[in-house]
Parts: structure tokens; C-alpha cells; sequence
């Protein structure tokens, strides 16, 4: 339980104020929500403000390179059925962002953050947290980001000795190999649908064996835990084997998953899993992911996928051909300048569909459908694919800073 409320020290309060004054400046400056600089400007006053900010609350840590946004939203969602929740819910998710986060649930008696995979170790020693979500590793950024197996390593080593209980995916084996040096740790077969960044054994270097949906290395034994949850079709198995169902207005197998992951970390807390399972059902949208918008007399479905792993998933769950998509792909600082990973993504799951590119780098994603043997057009802008785009409700995907784009144009 957290305990009671420890007045903040003089010069914590101080950095919280002033943290929140930065803030609301760069909001009336039109410049995003502040949140990022006023954590910045709180944490240079009081470096030691996020640890300070955690301590009277019960933390639950989500990390993962795919779903921790839409996990983080949807264990909050559960855990307020057992009291108040304070969350990064905007995916502000390094330690500014989350520090200015905290600074705004002082009543909260839950704190539910999402991380940064490159930052997960650090926020963890800050925070002490109760619980730490842990979902998938793969590909993403290459520019910026450790090798999958190095990050790996860095939550391996993050992680050992930690009082939390881990909630780990173990159809993942990188998540595996990271959550094992946890001494207590639930495992969830959550699966895995991308599987190209774990053909080799992350402890060992030999090859992964992985018949049917189980997985392990033929030279050192290293092997697929054996699951306390499980998302089987629609359903959440509990530990004791009772299938709860999943109704979500999320759409996809991996949101399904997500939730799974979820119902185990509100289990941590005593939040029941038909409990929290219904209270995911009101997660409609999460920063306009998955959100259904008008735009010049058309229906647009908004789909944020922002690396291999990500548009595997998006893909699976568009509508039907001859749906139209339209993709658009850029490379600004947030997305990673590296365009490699678009060879990594299989474009063939797209025959059928008239294709429409936009973006910042339209012309690299057009040379990638080209070999895919896609039939699609480049387009200058968002209104102009919308016009050439035939009848029918439209699919839009798009990588990070692209989907920012793309709501700010539709008003959203």
C-alpha cells in the first residue's frame, strides 16, 4: 500500500511549481503540451524530484517497443477501479515527461508509466516500482536505438534483484532472457507475430528452434517459460484456467494481447480480472490511434504503425480489399532518420488495396512497394490522396511523426 503523504521538501515543491509555470507557457505559446521542458526545468532544479514524486504511490512501469502506450492506457483504465491513477497517457515517456506527469497526480494512489525501453532501467531505480510490464523487443529507430539483444542486456541488468513483480510476455524470448534475472516474475503468453529479431538465442548465440508456439534453444536449453496467463482467441485464461472474455473497441489481436498483459498487472493489485477486463472496454481511442474521423466527406481510420513489428500488426487488422489505404512515412528525429526497416516490412500483405503515398519520405516508401510489385500513387499531401482515393471508408497508416501530421490536418 502506499503510504501517507510525505509533504514535498521545499526545493521539490519549488521545481514542481516551476516545472508547471514552463509548462503552461510553451502551451500558450501554441508548442505542445510543455510537458517534456517543464520536466526538464523541475528535474534541473530537483534531480531527485521523480523519485521523490513516486514514493507515495503504488507504480506499475509498462515498457516494450509496440503497445506500451495503448497498455499503459488500459492498465489504468483497470486500476481505477481500486482507486485514483495518475499516467503519462500522451506517451511523454522519458524522464522529463514522466516526472512532469507525476507532478500532476499528487492525490493518485497509482502511478502508471509508460517508458522508454532505453530508460526503463533508470526510471525503475528511480521509482521503486510494485509492478513492470514487460510486452516486446524488436527493431525500431536504428539510428538511435541500442541492437534489440543490447537492449535486452540493458533490462537484464536493470531489472536483476528488483522487488517488482515483472509481468513479461514469454512468447517473446528477448523478453524472456531480460526477465529472467527478476527473482519474481508472471508470465503471460501473449504471443508474438514478428518474429525476426529472435531467430537467434539471445543467451547463447545458437538457433532458436520454434515449433508450433513454442520456442528454445537447441544448444543451451534456454526455452519458452511456461505461461500463468494466456490470450487464447478472445478470451483472457486466468492462472486458476477460467477464460474471461475480452470486449474491447480496440481493434486487432494485438490489442487483445495487450489487455491480457493488462488483466495480469491489475492482478497484482487485487483488481479482478472480469473487473478489469470490463473497464477496458471504455478505451475507445488512445491519442487518436484507431480513432474514425471525417475528412472532406470521407471516413478516415487512423493507424499509427512505426517499424516492422508494429505494421505487421496494422496490417492484419485494416479492412478487406478494395479498401484504399494510404501510407505515409517520415524521417524527423522522433521516427529515426534510418528509413532501412521499410525492407523489413512485407508490402505483398497489401495487394488488392489502392495504395496511395505520402510524407516526408514518400519516394523511399514508393521504391520499397515498387519491389513489393504494389500498384499505388505518390501523392503531394493527405487532401490530395483523399480526392484520388476510390469510394469507402479509408485506412490511414503512418509512422510517428507523420501520424502528428496527419492529426493536425484533419483536426484531431
Amino acid at each position: 500500500m502506499a503510504g501517507n503523504s510525505d509533504p514535498l521538501s521545499p526545493r521539490a515543491k519549488l521545481a514542481v511549481t516551476a516545472g508547471k509555470a514552463v509548462a503552461a507557457a510553451s502551451r500558450a505559446a501554441g508548442r505542445g503540451s510543455g510537458s517534456v521542458i517543464g520536466g526538464r526545468v523541475a528535474l534541473k532544479l530537483d534531480p531527485d524530484l521523480l523519485g521523490r514524486l513516486a514514493q507515495n504511490l503504488d507504480v506499475v512501469l509498462v515498457s516494450a517497443t509496440n503497445g506500451k502506450t495503448t497498455t499503459t492506457r488500459l492498465i489504468a483504465e483497470a486500476l481505477r477501479a481500486a482507486g485514483p491513477v495518475v499516467s503519462n497517457a500522451l506517451g511523454a515517456n522519458m524522464p522529463a515527461g514522466i516526472t512532469s506527469a507525476l507532478a500532476g497526480g499528487t492525490e493518485s494512489k497509482f502511478g502508471v508509466i509508460e517508458v522508454d525501453e532505453k530508460y526503463l532501467a533508470g526510471v525503475a531505480r528511480d521509482t521503486s516500482p510494485k509492478c513492470i510490464a514487460l510486452l516486446n523487443l524488436s527493431r525500431d529507430q536504428l539510428d538511435r536505438a541500442a541492437e534489440t539483444r543490447m537492449l535486452a542486456e540493458n533490462w537484464r541488468e536493470g531489472l536483476a534483484g528488483s522487488k517488482a513483480v515483472v509481468v513479461a510476455n514469454c512468447d517473446d524470448p528477448l523478453v524472456v532472457w531480460a526477465a529472467s534475472s527478476s527473482p519474481n516474475v508472471v508470465w503471460v503468453a501473449a504471443g508474438q507475430m514478428w518474429k525476426d529479431d529472435a531467430w537467434s538465442c539471445p543467451s547463447c548465440g545458437g538457433v532458436m528452434q520454434r515449433p508450433g508456439d513454442d520456442w528454445f534453444c537447441g544448444e543451451c536449453g534456454f526455452r519458452r517459460p511456461t505461461p500463468s496467463w494466456a490470450l487464447s482467441g478472445d478470451h483472457v485464461l486466468d492462472p486458476h484456467g477460467s477464460a474471461w472474455p475480452i470486449h474491447l473497441q480496440l481493434p486487432g489481436r494485438a490489442n487483445k494481447a495487450n489487455a491480457a498483459s493488462s488483466a495480469a498487472v491489475a492482478a497484482v493489485f487485487g483488481v479482478p480480472p472480469q473487473v478489469a477486463l470490463e473497464r477496458m472496454y471504455q478505451v475507445q481511442a488512445v491519442a487518436g490511434r484507431y480513432d474514425v474521423v471525417q475528412f472532406q466527406n470521407r471516413d478516415l481510420r487512423l493507424l499509427l504503425a512505426k517499424n516492422p513489428a508494429g505494421w505487421l500488426e496494422t496490417f492484419s487488422l485494416i479492412d478487406p480489399p478494395p479498401t484504399p489505404v494510404i501510407l505515409s512515412v517520415n524521417a524527423r528525429g522522433a521516427d529515426g532518420t534510418d528509413t532501412s526497416w521499410l525492407w523489413d516490412v512485407d508490402y505483398t500483405r497489401l495487394t488488392g488495396h489502392p495504395i496511395f503515398v505520402i510524407g516526408d519520405r514518400k519516394l523511399d516508401l514508393a521504391v520499397r512497394l515498387e519491389v513489393a510489385n504494389q500498384h499505388f500513387q505518390v501523392c503531394e499531401n493527405l487532401d490530395q490522396a483523399v480526392q484520388q482515393a476510390p469510394p469507402g471508408r479509408i485506412e490511414v497508416i503512418a509512422n510517428y511523426t507523420a501520424f502528428q501530421d496527419l492529426r493536425r490536418r484533419v483536426g484531431n
